[in-house]
């Protein structure tokens, strides 16, 4: 693709009959003036033609990196996009996935084991991110270097001070870094959160998210030699090399804090997301966190179940997350999700696509009008608005591309920032279940307020030559 001619400048340069041969040559026959150039309203997608067509690398394929695979090809036609290859740092892995795609899609795939390789490349214009935690804001970072575009998985970083570079990386190099929480392209989801701006539940003042995964045990495999073919450096990358084991590779590294973030910091940070946005907040000045193992007596270091508190005084609102692996009841219908509490109501969320409301109404079943602060007379309550859609996923990767062709980052459903916030906030949960402490912290400066311990985690050790440039 050629990054420095977006579709909507195509698009004003083609009617403008500089190109007009290309999308109306009839309007040739006679004499060519620009009186005589039929103008399309639509200029059909075929016009479009490789030198427009935006070629992605899958960085990541084992899991999360299927669905991108699917969702990119679907969009293929479409979107005139394509995978041109894929990467991970497991040959074993890769070899099995570049077959599949090829009997599957009908044509061939590069496949990489050094994403390095692909950055430098001049046939890759984005990259998907479904590598571990441990790798996604360093991939990120390094992609926009390169002048690629990003979608990174949740979480986009796996340390606070993560998304300030990750940041500066996007706006610096003008990159258009999507960050994978779906959700906010559901048309249910942007309904709802419409309805909490309207006040259809009245003032909103706290928010409560939901991830309540079945995690079994995983038990505890010890050490053993690095399997033929992976490339155990590059899995390990700015993390500590340590001796390898069945353990992490390839999925369990979420419950280990040197590659992933527990569950607040997996599925949660959809949740995290969505307590942000409905709630309309940044980052909590005071936050609690409390969380343990126990059930399983396996290798995972992270707990298992976890209550936090995120407390804006300024604001006054409230966040509650609750992590919970294994057997329990549901909340509103949700067990993964997020409630929001107003003076007139609430709203449930369900999962990726569906919500439904429920506002407390009086005897003759109107909503009550509480704002005197009169405590609401016996009624009841009545189902308000609700809608389920889906799509969501598809819908948010083509807005990632909508978002390259036209340069615009104005117009991503997931832009960068929300991807440091929604990231931060299940940090800072972490931080206070493993110091066992309260915290206070300055949401404008991104540093704790009178505990370094706290401070020091906030960032991480990389390993070399994975290194955070000092300079972005």
């Amino acid at each position: 693709m050629k990054t420095n001619q977006s579709r909507r400048k195509f698009i004003a340069t083609a009617v403008s009959g500089s190109v007009a041969s290309v999308v109306a040559p009839m309007a040739f026959a006679g004499e060519q003036s620009e009186q005589n150039v039929v103008k399309p309203t639509i200029i059909p997608k075929e016009v479009f033609g490789a030198n427009d067509r935006i070629r992605v690398a899958v960085l990541g394929v084992n899991g999360r990196g299927g669905s991108h695979i699917e969702t990119v090809m679907k969009l293929a036609s479409s979107e005139n996009v394509v995978v041109a290859a894929l990467c991970d740092p497991d040959m074993n892995v890769l070899q099995a996935k570049a077959k599949t795609f090829e009997e599957k899609f009908k044509q061939k795939v590069v496949i990489e084991q050094d994403f390095r390789k692909l950055y430098d490349s001049k046939d890759i214009d984005a990259v998907t991110l479904a590598s571990p935690n441990h790798w996604h804001a360093l991939h990120s970072i390094y992609a926009c270097q390169a002048g690629k575009d990003v979608y990174v998985e949740k979480p986009a970083t796996h340390n606070v001070a993560e998304g300030r570079k990750l940041i500066e990386a996007a706006y610096k190099y003008n990159r258009i870094v999507q960050h994978g929480v779906q959700l906010r392209s559901n048309e249910a989801v942007r309904e709802a959160v419409q309805h909490l701006r309207d006040g259809l539940i009245g003032r909103v003042y706290m928010s409560r998210g939901l991830v309540f995964r079945q995690r079994a045990d995983i038990g505890n495999k010890g050490i053993s030699k690095v399997p033929a073919g992976l490339d155990y450096d590059l899995w390990c990358g700015p993390a500590p090399m340590v001796p390898f084991t069945k353990n992490l590779v390839h999925y369990n590294w979420h419950w280990h804090w040197n590659y992933g973030n527990g569950d607040v910091g997996n599925q949660g940070i959809h949740e995290t997301d969505l307590c942000m946005w409905g709630l309309d907040v940044g980052l909590p000045e005071r936050i609690t966190s409390m969380g343990g193992k126990f059930l399983w007596d396996d290798c995972k270091e992270v707990p298992e179940v976890q209550t936090s508190v995120y407390h804006y005084p300024k604001e006054k609102k409230m966040i509650q997350f609750e992590v919970r692996h294994w057997h329990t009841n549901d909340e509103g219908g949700a067990t993964v999700g997020n409630l929001f509490y107003g003076d007139k109501g609430y709203l449930v969320v369900k999962g990726y696509n569906e919500y439904e409301s429920f506002i407390y109404t009086s005897g003759d079943n109107k909503p009550q009008d509480t704002s005197s602060g009169a405590l609401p007379s016996r009624g009841g309550i009545q189902k308000g608005p609700s809608k389920k859609t889906g799509g969501e996923m598809e819908l948010h990767v083509k807005n990632w591309f909508d978002a390259i062709r036209a340069r615009d980052m104005s117009i991503q459903n997931g832009p960068v920032e929300t991807g440091h916030l929604s990231s931060a906030l299940a940090h800072l949960a972490a931080i206070s279940c493993r110091l066992g402490a309260q915290l206070e912290f300055d949401p404008v400066a991104e540093r704790f307020i009178g505990n370094q311990d706290a401070n020091n985690m906030l960032t991480r050790q990389y390993r070399a030559p994975y290194l955070m440039p000092e300079k972005i």
